[in-house]
């Protein structure tokens, strides 16, 4: 798929990886439809993106919100033929801490973001994107979820995070097995330590920290360099039911 003729529907897509992610395709020129929970960050990313870009409010875990903002984005682009997924959250919390156990209601938040949320989106995308006429190859559309290098080495506090993240990479093939059939290519990006919202938020020693635990390059991954990685995945057609981690060679000690 040229970026030019990309339609994305990007989740998360206000800020971070998603953003980063609507910049590149923007710049190739294609056309995005941010779908964010944060209006005031959606319609700033909007505006800075200019007119190939537009923003629906709209929270993951709602199955009725989530189908309703697709089908405007068809109705705004004239088609979905990408679908990225970025919304999600990364709060920790020890299975039994100095607070006590784990809440449940805790496990199922981060799973219903990360994981139920992910599932919602790329089951209402590859019903749109099963009406687009073929291409030349046979190609309707491409989904890249995005997971985290924590679905295989997940640290301590991240038994949530860790296993709403290992669902993801675990559902990559067979969701790329059954759409292969209408001509939907699925990829997982497994992302490291990058400097998100949340890292840059914490101070530069911190941020100097982590980095430094990244063999080569030992700094903390750039957003347009995730970016430029979703251009690879939308171009490269022998990208398919694959997790690719996007780490430095980084792998997570225990805390």
């Amino acid at each position: 798929m040229n970026l030019s003729d990309t339609r994305a529907i990007i989740t998360g897509g206000a800020s971070g990886l998603g953003l980063a992610a609507a910049v590149r395709i923007v710049a190739g020129g294609g056309q995005v439809v941010l779908l964010d929970i944060n209006q005031a960050q959606g319609t700033a990313a909007v505006a800075a993106l200019g007119g190939q870009a537009s923003f629906i409010a709209t929270d993951v875990t709602r199955e009725s919100e989530v189908d309703a903002a697709i089908e405007q984005a068809c109705a705004r682009m004239g088609r979905i033929s990408a679908a990225i997924t970025c919304a999600g959250i990364a709060t920790a919390a020890r299975l039994v801490g100095k607070q006590g156990a784990m809440p449940g209601d805790f496990f199922r938040k981060v799973i219903e973001v990360n994981l139920v949320g992910t599932v919602l989106v790329c089951k209402s995308a590859a019903q749109a994107m099963q009406r687009n006429t073929p291409g030349a190859d046979g190609e309707r559309g491409v989904i890249v979820m995005t997971a985290s290098v924590a679905a295989f080495d997940g640290q301590i506090g991240q038994v949530a995070y860790a296993a709403s993240k290992g669902g993801v990479v675990a559902m990559t093939l067979p969701m790329a097995r059954e759409l292969a059939s209408t001509g939907i290519r699925v990829v997982t990006v497994a992302p490291g330590v990058f400097l998100t919202p949340m890292l840059a938020g914490m101070s530069p020693e911190v941020q100097q920290s982590l980095g430094s635990q990244v063999p080569f390059p030992p700094r903390l991954g750039r957003p347009d360099e995730y970016a430029s990685l979703i251009a690879e995945i939308l171009q490269n057609q022998m990208l398919n039911g694959e997790t690719i981690r996007l780490d430095g060679a980084i792998r997570m000690q225990p805390r």
